[in-house]
């Protein structure tokens, strides 16, 4: 990112040549998620602050996004896709047994809640709610957000059901039910750090929530 100096003031972002709107939109984004991971605190994240960062006046952010929480849904849109991209990832990495490919799903999320605290909370901890009623989301943006992370639960169970790892016979409904056990666990982790975890709770979260077949897996 290009910037300018001025006597008394802040470095000044240069103007994106012109079709490069996009790249603009990007850095708005990272320059919100560097708020929120620094400050801890989602509501930290506003059209000014988000412009001091990058060097622009507020309203060049209007094109963009017309509100403060379009900001924040971007955010959580690229953090979810970035969630589903490392479970995939994982998951083939795993190999080709359905209850270890289950197995690094689950960990890759427990991780990802671990490295990312802040996004995470922000995600998944019910702290950013966006009152719809006076900004730009619609429900439709809030009840979609994570659906595609979620089918990688989806599918992994599914999976371990068809090759007889599972006795799930609501794989959709327990693939929920595995993902508000892991939750949980990754919540009460970073809330209770000093606790005595028993080395294998999340083993145990996953063999009865994803009903595994000890003696296949």
């Amino acid at each position: 990112m290009e910037s300018t100096t001025v006597a008394g003031f802040k470095p000044v972002r240069a103007r994106n040549p012109r079709g490069e709107g996009g790249r603009l939109r990007g850095e708005i984004i990272a320059a919100a998620i560097e708020l929120l991971d620094e400050s801890r605190d989602e509501r930290a994240v506003t059209l000014r602050s988000v412009a001091r960062r990058i060097g622009i006046a507020a309203p060049s952010i209007y094109p963009h996004f017309p509100d403060q929480p379009a900001i924040m849904l971007a955010v959580v849109q690229q953090e979810f896709t970035a969630l589903e991209a490392g479970l995939r990832s994982s998951a083939e990495r795993a190999g080709d047994g359905p209850s270890q490919r289950l197995r690094a799903v689950c960990d890759t999320y427990l991780e990802f809640a671990q490295s990312h605290p802040e996004r995470y909370r922000t995600m998944f901890g019910g702290l950013w709610v966006p009152d719809l009623s006076s900004s730009s989301l619609t429900e439709k943006d809030m009840v979609t957000l994570g659906d595609s992370a979620m089918q990688v639960f989806v599918e992994a169970l599914g999976d371990c059901v068809a090759a007889g790892q599972s006795a799930s016979t609501e794989v959709p409904a327990d693939a929920v039910a595995l993902w508000v056990g892991l939750h949980g666990l990754a919540h009460q982790r970073a809330v209770s750090p000093s606790f005595p975890w028993p080395d294998d709770i999340a083993d145990r979260i996953i063999n009865a929530l994803a009903h595994l077949n000890g003696a296949d897996v």
